[in-house]
Parts: C-alpha cells; sequence; structure tokens
C-alpha cells in the first residue's frame, strides 16, 4: 500500500511508558495521584443506567460548555470540545497549516508539535528559550499556526502576560496557541488577554488538575466567530457519553479541584526542597512536575535504575536545550508530583541510587 512519504519518514509521536504492573510507581505521565471529585462517578454511573448510550452524544457539548463557561467566566459559544486537548491542537493543526505551510513553537517543549506538523505535510521551526526559559527577544514571523506551552514542559516555567501579548502582536493575524495543559497549577492564565488578543487561542486539558487522563477529554478557548469555524474541522461526535458527563461534573465541582490542587502545590514544594537537597538541578516549576537535572553525571542510568525498582519517572532528551546551555543534547527527568507515600518512596530510592 501506498503510504503518504512524509508519514514514512517521521518518527511519530512516543508516548511515556504505561506498564501493566500494579506495584509501580507511576510518575512518568503527569496524571494527577488523586481520583476525580466523587460527581464524576456518580454522572459516570447516571449515564451507564440511563437511555443515553445508545443515542449520539451532543456534537458541541452544550451542557459541558455552559458549566465551563460559567466556571471560566467565558461564552460557552466560546468553547470547542476535544478529546484530550491532543485532539483540539490537531483540529487547529488542520484548519490552519496548509500542506508545505510552517508551524512554530519553542524547544525544548511538548514534542508533539513537530510531529503534527510532519502529518500535516508541514515545515517546523523550533526556537529555543532563554537560559532563564524566557522567550527570546526577536521571534520571527510567517508562521501559519504557532505554539506556546505555558507552564512549560518539560520545565515547567511560565512566560509572563505581556510577553506572551508583545508575542501575539508579532504573529497577527495568523494565530498563537497558548497549550494550557498545565495552567491551574500556577498563579494567572491567558484567559484574561482573550478578550484584547484576538488572534490568541487557549487549549486545555482535564487530564492533569481534574484527574481526568483516562476520560480523554480537553477543550479550546476563542473567539466564538474562530469556534463555529473550528467546528468544520472537527469529527462530528468527538467526545462521548461518558466523557461529556465527567467533564461536566469535574468543572463543576470547584471545591474539590482546589482541595486537590492544593495537595499537588505543597508535595511540589517538598519535592523540589528535596530534590535539591540530593544535588539535582531542579527548575521551579508551575506544573504538577519539575525537571531536574544533574552536572554531576548521567541522568539517564538513574532513570533506568529506578524503572528497575519499580518507579516510573520521565526521561527525556532534546537535540538542544536553552540559549546559553553548552551545545548537543539537552536532557533531564521530568518527574510527576505523586502522593506523599509516593514521593517519599521516590526520595528513598534516590539516596540508595546516588
Amino acid at each position: 500500500m501506498t503510504v503518504r512519504s512524509n508519514i514514512r519518514a517521521m518518527a511519530g509521536y512516543v508516548p511515556g511508558e504505561q506498564l501493566n504492573d500494579p506495584d509501580i510507581i507511576k510518575l512518568n505521565t503527569n496524571e494527577n495521584p488523586y481520583p476525580p471529585s466523587p460527581r464524576v462517578f456518580e454522572a459516570i454511573h447516571a449515564a451507564l443506567t440511563s437511555n443515553s448510550l445508545r443515542k449520539y452524544p451532543q456534537p458541541l457539548g452544550d451542557t459541558f460548555r455552559r458549566a465551563a463557561g460559567r466556571v471560566l467566566n467565558v461564552s460557552p459559544d466560546s468553547i470547542l470540545i476535544g478529546n484530550g486537548s491532543d485532539d483540539i491542537l490537531t483540529i487547529l493543526t488542520r484548519a490552519f497549516v496548509p500542506e508545505d505551510g510552517l508551524m512554530a513553537s519553542a524547544t525544548p517543549s511538548y514534542i508533539l508539535y513537530r510531529s503534527l506538523a510532519e502529518i500535516q505535510g508541514a515545515r517546523f521551526e523550533a526556537h529555543r528559550f532563554t537560559d532563564s526559559w524566557a522567550l527570546a527577544e526577536s521571534w520571527p514571523r510567517g508562521a501559519d499556526l504557532t505554539f506556546l506551552p505555558n507552564p512549560n514542559s518539560p520545565s515547567g516555567t511560565v512566560v509572563d502576560p505581556e510577553t506572551i501579548v508583545r508575542l501575539a502582536q508579532t504573529l497577527a493575524p495568523t494565530p498563537l496557541v497558548l497549550d494550557e495543559a498545565y495552567s491551574d497549577f500556577t498563579t494567572w492564565s491567558g484567559l484574561e488577554l482573550l478578550a484584547s488578543t484576538p488572534n490568541l487561542i487557549i487549549t486545555r486539558t482535564l487530564s492533569k488538575s481534574y484527574s481526568l487522563a483516562g476520560i480523554r477529554f480537553g477543550f479550546a478557548i476563542a473567539a466564538p466567530e474562530l469556534v463555529r469555524e473550528l467546528v468544520k474541522v472537527k469529527d462530528s461526535y468527538n467526545c462521548d457519553v461518558l466523557s461529556l458527563a465527567a467533564a461536566t461534573a469535574a468543572i463543576e465541582d470547584q471545591d474539590y479541584f482546589r482541595e486537590v490542587r492544593a495537595k499537588i502545590i505543597a508535595t511540589r514544594t517538598r519535592m523540589t526542597q528535596e530534590l535539591a537537597a540530593q544535588g539535582f538541578d531542579v527548575t521551579p516549576s508551575h506544573s504538577n512536575f519539575v525537571w531536574c537535572r544533574r552536572s554531576d553525571r548521567s541522568v539517564k542510568p538513574i532513570y533506568e535504575e529506578l524503572k528497575r525498582r519499580k518507579i516510573l519517572v520521565r526521561y527525556m532528551s532534546y537535540p538542544t536545550g536553552p540559549l546559553g546551555a553548552p551545545e548537543g543534547a539537552y536532557d533531564g527527568l521530568r518527574v510527576s508530583v505523586g502522593t506523599d507515600s509516593e514521593i517519599d518512596n521516590l526520595l528513598r530510592e534516590l539516596k540508595a541510587i546516588l
């Protein structure tokens, strides 16, 4: 069979390991260590025991959009639902980027952006962060679509609002996508910039702060007139009955959300301090993970030994690091925030390894 040449040439995105072992401490894919809101289980049970499974779901997820609109103080018409935020990123790529078009992102960052460009048959430009994880002063124009994760992965760092507005103005009229998968773990959001920045699009996920990685639900927030165009690109029913029920129940339970968020931030603070005490260079994080490197040894053997001891963290390697980093491969360990007992086990095993 004939497969497009650009598909044959690409390596493809590789997700974090998912091992079928109940004894594994899993700190490699930034899942929430706590269960979803009890309301989520009630909503799923109601969907399972009602007449809804034999029917198609709401195409636009209107019930979720109304709930999210109330919580986020935005118009429901400005919300586009997706099968995880990766589905939203794919919709945006298909909508804005022509074949042989240009996509851009900062780097080191989320490696899926490059894969989306390769699938689309587009070119990709990666612009290096500075050594303080800020954006370089000059960012070239010309990309059909630009992604900026904020907070960034793997660093957990954020770009300030003023810089984001300047970048959006530089890129206008082409869109700047602010990928806010981890924004619930920091102190501000690009939502406050939407009204004054017409080419800004925000993407969110319920996988991290709402404990719904297994459900696969994300959404975008943009001008209603743009959302109406993006609806033409998405699959007719890209979110099923169960995911819509779970997502709506989760986002409505803001008390539970704030309780879990506070636990994760407290554990993140302790992780940062104790990993630094063990000799790691830990980048201050605004996410539900921390980025760790070492100057005295390679971190890959540490990852491998932790895995042997049934603790999974994410070893990540990039062709280049931020500006100012030594030339060549830039790597480190991205460690998800777990429960306090999981982090205790991690720190104990690291001490033994080191």
